[in-house]
């Protein structure tokens, strides 16, 4: 693995060194986590860095490992009104070790983001946030969309699906 670049609040596109890094933050503070989930988590990261379609960014901590990470990625969907080719771009993962809050690490994180779609000419970017991170997303332009969320989960209790 090779040897970290960029300074401390610069962003920049991560690289396989920082793996383990990515791993840590993008895993869920409360550690009860079964390792397998974490051995996923790494191989899809793994790839993702790589990928066309994706752009990891990381912030480095001013000492070691990194201050905070995002990922955005492009989904290529059927075209139609207000998305002529069809591509959506999504950002996730957006998260800042809490030892480096509250220095605008996030915004730094989304705006590189933002400007790798625009470069990409991604018409309609999207995300999910808490409420309480919402007056960030905003204030780079996120607002409300027309489109509700709903999501379906095949569970183990709910092994019949609707038929019509």
């Amino acid at each position: 693995m090779g040897q970290r670049t960029g300074s401390s609040g610069a962003v920049r596109r991560a690289v396989e060194y920082d793996l383990v890094e990515l791993v840590r933050l993008q895993a869920p503070p409360s550690g009860d986590l079964a390792d397998d989930w974490l051995d996923a988590l790494a191989v899809v990261l793994r790839e993702q860095l790589t990928a066309d379609d994706v752009r990891v960014l990381v912030v480095d901590a001013a000492g070691e490992g990194l201050a905070a990470c995002g990922i955005g990625t492009i989904e290529q969907r059927l075209p139609g009104p207000g998305l002529h080719d069809g591509r959506t771009g999504h950002v996730m993962g957006v998260v800042t070790d809490p030892a480096h809050q509250g220095r605008g690490h996030d915004r730094t994180i989304v705006r590189g983001l933002l400007a790798w779609f625009r470069d990409r000419e991604i018409a309609r970017v999207e995300l999910r946030t808490p409420a309480e991170d919402e007056p960030l997303y905003r204030a780079l332009g996120f607002t409300d969309h027309r489109d509700s969320a709903l999501c379906w989960r095949p569970s183990e209790d709910r092994a019949v699906i609707p038929s019509r």
